[in-house]
């Protein structure tokens, strides 16, 4: 079983409280903006100079054809394919940019391409993208991990027949919801049998993975609708599922107004999808990997969690902890050294930047010792779902039970609440305190306790 017992009104009333998702730490909100593109520049030459290490290189494709009221993602609604096109030769250039800072020893071991919707390139601009790509990098089209998020709606033969011809091994397809009634609430009518003829045709094309994305906590779920959302799934039988807790968060994305707060579920129901979720889920096979995601035993996430290699980023969960995340296009962050840095935002400034032949940095933060330590034990409770007392800081010569012994005192109320298990080696989530783990990590974050007033992150429920 997923959970072994109800949970009380009076427990989810506790917990259900904003919090981070954890791609990162220190989160967004603390990034500054005097961080500049010579700070991201001197990070790459530091990482350069340590042994060789390969690369992760993430591309944004912000481009949607139609608006979807649930999207937290950074965005451009356009059917102009001209706008493409011309976003193509801009990222040509930057990836130019890039590739003369990093020398090409340093294979490509991961390449993602995510949105907005990157199976709204025709196969011509990925032709071109892909080219630009091969000139500048080495990328691992053998034993490297190629993925492109695509929506099911906007992915021809053709596109699909392209990509898989350039390399692509892995594909993740954005479903969401199939109840029509929830649909029509978000904007997004996609019936199954159009997604189920894209999923076969990814399948006949031989890639290696196929990850599904849903959401849980639209506007006029139930669960015995999403009970029906799931069987769907589970009769296709992707290799991964990602199955996101909707974040309510129109202060950060004003499109967000057009779903109505008394059309969410309650947190109650909330839980209960979250409980079908992991019973159903877990009854069919898929192994639970950590916040959100599940995969089959046989996955790669599956094995890394199990020998501990397992890593999180702001792609998610990943198997690539080893390499340095590069991340090109607009709004994308990158992760090389020990810092963060983000491209500008906007879409003109970002262009202007690249094309004056300068990285578009917006902003950025160079993490402290005691940021990577905070960093390192959050990343274990996230992907290990435990926290080893005796060996979790070795890399930086400290004693956990000494550096947080705050912390430790902090967490003996999720343990009398049956979240934890303590004992001297370890401190374990119980199969409950998965489901609270966001809040469980945010005890060892040191900037929650001087947060600005207003709202800055979804609630953890």
């Amino acid at each position: 079983m997923y959970l072994t017992h109800s949970v009380s009104q009076e427990l989810l009333r506790k917990y259900d409280r904003p919090g981070p998702r954890y791609t990162s730490y220190p989160t967004a909100p603390v990034w500054k903006t005097d961080f500049t593109a010579q700070d991201y520049q001197q990070a790459i030459e530091r990482s350069n100079r340590q042994p060789v290490k390969p690369l992760s290189l993430y591309f944004h494709i912000p481009f949607c054809e139609m608006l979807c009221y649930f999207c937290g993602c950074s965005t451009i609604i356009s059917r102009d394919k001209g706008k493409a096109a011309d976003y193509i030769d801009v990222l040509g250039s930057e990836i130019e940019l890039l590739g003369s800072l990093f020398p090409r020893n340093r294979k490509v071991v991961q390449l993602h391409f995510g949105g907005g919707t990157p199976s709204s390139l025709t196969p011509t601009q990925n032709r071109v993208l892909f080219s630009r790509i091969n000139q500048w990098f080495d990328v691992d089209y053998q034993e490297g991990e190629i993925s492109i998020e695509i929506d099911p709606r906007h992915a021809s033969d053709d596109y699909l027949e392209t990509i898989r011809e350039l390399g692509v091994n892995r594909i993740s397809m954005g479903v969401q919801d199939f109840d029509p009634v929830v649909q029509k609430a978000v904007n997004r009518i996609q019936p199954v049998d159009l997604t189920e003829r894209v999923y076969r045709k990814v399948r006949d094309l031989g890639f290696h993975s196929i990850n599904i994305d849903l959401i849980y906590g639209l506007p006029f779920q139930t669960v015995k609708g999403f009970e029906k959302t799931l069987d769907e799934i589970i009769r296709l039988s992707p290799d991964r599922l990602a199955i996101f807790n909707y974040a309510h968060v129109p202060w950060l994305k004003k499109h967000m107004v057009l779903i109505r707060e008394e059309d969410l579920p309650r947190p109650e129901v909330k839980f209960e999808l979250m409980e079908l979720i992991g019973e159903k889920l877990t009854g069919a096979g898929y192994v639970y990997i950590g916040m959100d995601h599940f995969a089959k035993p046989d996955d790669e996430l599956t094995r890394a969690q199990a020998n501990r290699t397992l890593y999180r980023n702001f792609q998610g969960y990943t198997t690539k902890a080893e390499a340095d995340l590069v991340g090109i296009g607009v709004t994308s962050i990158s992760m090389v050294d020990d810092v963060y840095a983000q491209n500008q935002k906007g879409l003109p400034d970002y262009q202007s930047l690249v094309v004056g032949g300068k990285l578009p940095i917006h902003r950025g933060y160079r993490l402290s010792k005691d940021d990577q330590m905070r960093r390192a034990v959050i990343t274990r409770i996230m992907c290990d779902l435990e926290i080893d007392r005796k060996h979790v800081l070795d890399v930086f010569g400290e004693s956990f039970d000494q550096y947080f012994a705050s912390e430790i005192g902090n967490l003996a109320e999720f343990a009398g609440d049956g979240l934890l298990e303590i004992d001297s080696d370890r401190i374990r989530l119980t199969p409950l305190g998965r489901i609270f783990m966001r809040n469980i990590a945010m005890v060892f974050d040191v900037y929650l306790r001087n947060a600005p007033k207003g709202p800055l992150f979804s609630r953890t429920l």
